[in-house]
């Protein structure tokens, strides 16, 4: 069978992202279902989410050398083929260990596919355009995220199968992308095909330490707003607000993925290097208006803290990642990005079990605006770093 072209190549690995991350956010909307079935808290449900990103912790330390050593494409299918197992399992889950392993299987399948897809995105783009293979990466791995939940919502709303048809539909999308992959031809050169077993140790060249911490730092924030979202967003809309629509829950969850897709599309490019403080500013913004919507049980603060912090993780995102990428040397770069999410997804999943734990102990609004504030702190203090490192470079350069 004869391979694919490169620019084919290109959507085919961009479109198997896609559906991969869409699938790790599934069962977001669907959690409320799970809670009364299976007679769970709020907290297990932040311990469930939080099984997905050890999985991908776990496949980033141990898998993020493999496709440099392998190939992109011998290493996502692999990473496809857990997706799809994972499908599977939440189609005939009956119980709370299930959900575990589906969770845990979904993890692992987006370590593995993440970090090689961005590589081979940025690969496949070429040398003289690693913005835009960057850039896609990004909007694909946040439009999955985002349009997750959004399916999840509208197909269980309406159809009498809830906890079941979302895996059947997200299997059949897996099955398409599969065959695409199949096809592409391998964009590294020099990939030797033979697999070394080994724990990656997190890689950071120490000609960029500087531009990795400050974006790390940056993700790190956001990326904890989208656990709060992904994580108990529905818990917050059903039990403080009464929103009982779970096609609403998605909608909402869509929407601050959405904007950050927006904030790495529309404003990244016009705003250059001020993207970084500016998403950090956004963050701190969002999430004082988060915190205010929780204080007085505002749907529509709640909606504006979470668009507007999703544009500012947006800007961070892009812009830290695009750097990171930039820099990385070509034979490491798939180990330095898988080092950049494994930065991430530790944000994805410890400040949730946090929330999770606070609402056990002092409720849900309690949790939620202790979190808001939490959040806010970090992403100012990293805007008050960005800021003091501009100030003293520029007193260095007028005196130099």
């Amino acid at each position: 069978m004869r391979p694919t072209s490169r620019p084919a190549a290109f959507w085919l690995v961009a479109a198997a992202f896609t559906v991969t991350m869409l699938g790790t956010t599934l069962p977001t909307p669907l959690y409320g279902i799970y809670q009364v079935e299976l007679r769970f808290s709020t907290l297990m449900v932040t311990v469930v989410f939080a099984t997905y990103a050890a999985g991908v912790l776990a496949a980033l330390l141990l898998t993020g050398h493999v496709s440099d050593e392998v190939g992109r494409r011998r290493a996502l299918l692999p990473g496809l083929a857990l997706s799809m197992l994972s499908s599977v399992v939440f189609l005939v889950a009956h119980d709370l260990a299930l959900l575990f392993v589906g969770r845990l299987l979904s993890g692992l399948s987006a370590g593995v596919v993440t970090g090689t897809a961005t590589a081979a995105l940025v690969d496949l783009a070429g040398r003289r355009n690693t913005g835009r293979g960057s850039l896609v990466a990004t909007v694909v791995q946040m439009g999955g995220l985002g349009v997750g939940p959004l399916l999840a919502g509208a197909l269980s709303e309406s159809a009498p199968a809830a906890l079941r048809l979302p895996y059947a539909v997200h299997l059949g999308l897996l099955v398409l992308v599969t065959a695409g992959v199949w096809r592409i031809p391998e964009p590294v050169e020099g990939a030797t095909g033979r697999l070394r077993l080994r724990v990656t140790r997190p890689t950071i060249p120490q000609e960029m330490r500087g531009t990795f911490t400050r974006a790390a730092i940056a993700g790190f924030a956001g990326f904890a707003v989208l656990g709060l979202f992904t994580a108990v967003s529905p818990a917050f809309l059903s039990e403080l607000l009464n929103v009982t629509s779970l096609a609403l829950e998605g909608g909402v969850i869509f929407a601050v993925f959405a904007a950050s897709a927006a904030g790495q599309i529309l404003l990244v490019p016009w705003l250059g290097r001020a993207s970084l403080p500016l998403g950090c500013a956004g963050l701190v913004a969002g999430m004082l208006l988060l915190t205010a919507g929780f204080a007085m049980r505002s749907f529509q603060l709640l909606v504006a803290g979470g668009l507007v912090a999703g544009l500012g993780q947006g800007l961070s995102f892009r812009a830290g990642l695009s750097a990171v990428n930039a820099e990385a040397p070509a034979e490491h770069r798939a180990e330095v990005a898988s080092t950049f999410f494994v930065v991430l997804y530790v944000a994805l999943s410890l400040p949730v079990i946090g929330v999770g734990l606070a609402a056990d102990l002092f409720g849900l609004r309690a949790a939620g605006i202790a979190f808001g504030l939490l959040v806010a702190a970090l992403a100012g203090s990293v805007l008050a770093a960005l800021l003091r490192a501009r100030t003293s470079r520029t007193r260095a350069s007028r005196t130099s």
